[in-house]
């Protein structure tokens, strides 16, 4: 089967990496290192998106945002118009749900079958290959694709039609970013109470009130190191499309709102390419005053 992978950042090099062993891999980024290092590894680089797609199965695409898979996709120059007719694109990307519905018909319109596949995890089970899929389309579209899938990810949750993977995707973000600011917020208090940050880090997290990944940012949090596991920058884009989707569904998002505005604060104080925990340090230094 031969596939190709559009957009190789943190996430999707490890996806396309999963892959390679696998299938023939074609590979295409703006920026060339990723592309490098995984033709060293034996994937094919393209020239251009048109040669990317030319005689591809299967393309997948793992890109920052709904502007820039609309920019890759569409146009004179967009993969979609050269790729094989009855070909499948699977967009891994997390875009809002209307999005990903205008993008299957655009698809469709070209003869090309689509599924929104939006993934729950950040890096580490990218690497892994422990990564939940979020499909949205066709039970056939998936089952071609589902083996591929079975390379990056240990778990395939079919949510229905085309679009409700990104749906899906909408409400685990928001419960995610959500969550993260309230164990920030609460934690602060915590040491301001008297606890000792040690003390907190070790027990906060591991309570049956408490989200499970919450575990893994307390360590970055602890240590007042936040390499990126998911950027602040694309939480923040990612509850713009949630307060975007809202706003398409006439659903008020009190909650989510406020969110958004703590992360774009922090976004805006230069933490946008810090994991998204670095919220608890944004407000840290804001209760400093």
């Amino acid at each position: 089967m031969n596939v190709t992978f559009i957009g190789l950042g943190i996430m999707g090099q490890n996806m396309a990496r999963n892959l390679l062993p696998h299938v023939q891999l074609t590979v295409f980024n703006r920026s060339p290192q990723p592309v490098e290092a995984l033709v060293a590894e034996g994937a094919r680089a393209a020239s251009s998106l048109s040669d990317a797609v030319a005689k591809a199965d299967v393309v997948f695409t793992m890109l920052a945002s709904p502007e820039v898979v609309a920019a890759q996709a569409f146009g004179d120059e967009g993969f979609l118009q050269a790729m094989p007719n009855d070909s499948l694109w699977v967009n891994c990307s997390t875009v809002n749900p209307s999005f990903s519905r205008d993008a299957a018909q655009a698809a469709r319109a070209a003869g090309i079958r689509f599924l929104d596949a939006p993934v729950a995890g950040t890096r580490k089970p990218a690497e892994d290959g422990t990564l939940t899929f979020l499909v949205g389309g066709s039970d056939a579209d998936l089952n071609q694709v589902r083996p591929l899938l079975e390379h990056m990810g240990d778990k395939i949750v079919h949510t229905g039609r085309q679009g409700q993977g990104s749906a899906f995707k909408m409400l685990i973000n928001a419960q995610l970013a959500q969550s993260m600011a309230v164990f920030a917020e609460t934690a602060l208090l915590g040491e301001k109470l008297g606890f000792s940050r040690e003390m907190l880090m070790d027990t906060l997290p591991n309570l049956p009130v408490s989200a499970p990944f919450l575990a893994g940012k307390a360590e970055l949090i602890r240590h007042g190191q936040f390499e990126p596991q998911f950027p602040l920058e694309l939480m923040l884009k990612d509850l713009h499309l949630l307060e975007q989707t809202a706003y398409e569904h006439q659903q008020p998002l009190f909650m989510s709102s406020v969110a958004k505005a703590l992360y774009a604060s922090a976004d805006a104080a230069g933490h946008g390419r810090d994991d998204f925990s670095a919220l608890h340090a944004f407000l840290e230094t804001h209760s400093q005053g």
